[in-house]
């Protein structure tokens, strides 16, 4: 059953399953404003409903998600209000742990900048063989931001995570299985049966416990909102900078950026 009043996501139900599908294909499921508002209302929507127990994350198209949209942050850059959308673009890992359901990412394309974050801060993350990750921000004059400077490291250890963060490089998903990035690697084919079975052995465990269980894994998550906000006030400050512009006109003019630490 779909639910028709979402723009640019749809949601899905199975029996105890939810699936949350991000819906801009043509932009690699990009966030922008209106995408997030969604995003936020459909993970409060499904947490309401008490007869669902697991929700599945993943993208239409190619992309499962390929961070925030550079389009958009273009068009207002260092503004109040696009500093509260980027807020609510990177509240949303800190929503998806304290969703009360198991969140599984069903990474199924590509999943760059905040793409990465969000499938990081799912509890389980399956990938279809032509899965894609990358910690762009870097690449975009930015630090690793929505929550990923602290989830990133705790999956993988410190020198992955700084490997990634301070390339941006672009990894298959074989690399990611063997650095603990990701649970399991699928045929892209049987990427969603894969994470429905999933849900359904997880969904079929007495509920409370599994939220209790849940809850204690999180226990100290109290330490990611503390690292939100020093991820925004830094991004906050190098968003004024000339690097920060070159670094957006660069990619939209699809070519090499010349920073100059300006």
């Amino acid at each position: 059953m779909a639910i028709p009043h979402y723009e640019m996501l749809k949601t899905e139900r199975t029996g105890h399953i939810a699936t949350i599908t991000l819906n801009r294909p043509e932009k690699l499921n990009a966030l922008n404003s209106r995408m997030t508002a969604e995003f936020h209302a459909a993970l409060d929507e499904l947490s309401n409903e008490d007869d669902i127990r697991v929700v599945i994350l993943t993208g239409s198209g190619r992309g499962f998600c390929s961070g925030a949209d550079v389009n958009e942050l273009l068009e207002e850059p260092d503004t109040p209000s696009n500093n509260i959308r980027g807020a609510s673009l990177t509240a949303l890992s800190y929503h998806i742990r304290r969703n009360r359901q198991p969140v599984i990412a069903a990474v199924n394309g590509v999943a760059a900048g905040a793409g990465l974050a969000i499938a990081l801060a799912s509890d389980i993350r399956l990938a279809s063989d032509e899965a894609r990750f990358s910690c762009i921000f870097i690449k975009r004059s930015l630090v690793p931001d929505a929550g990923s400077s602290y989830t990133l490291n705790r999956l993988v250890g410190l020198g992955v995570a700084m490997e990634m963060a301070l390339t941006g490089n672009i990894y298959d998903a074989s690399w990611a299985l063997e650095k603990g990035l990701v649970n399991r690697v699928v045929p892209a084919d049987r990427l969603m049966e894969e994470a429905m079975e999933l849900a359904n052995i997880i969904s079929s465990n007495p509920p409370l416990c599994v939220r209790s269980t849940r809850d204690l894994l999180y226990e100290h998550d109290e330490d990611l909102l503390r690292v939100l906000r020093k991820e925004s006030d830094a991004n906050i400050m190098l968003g004024s900078s000339q690097d920060s512009l070159e670094a957006i006109n660069s990619f939209l003019e699809k070519r090499p950026p010349v920073f100059k630490g300006q």
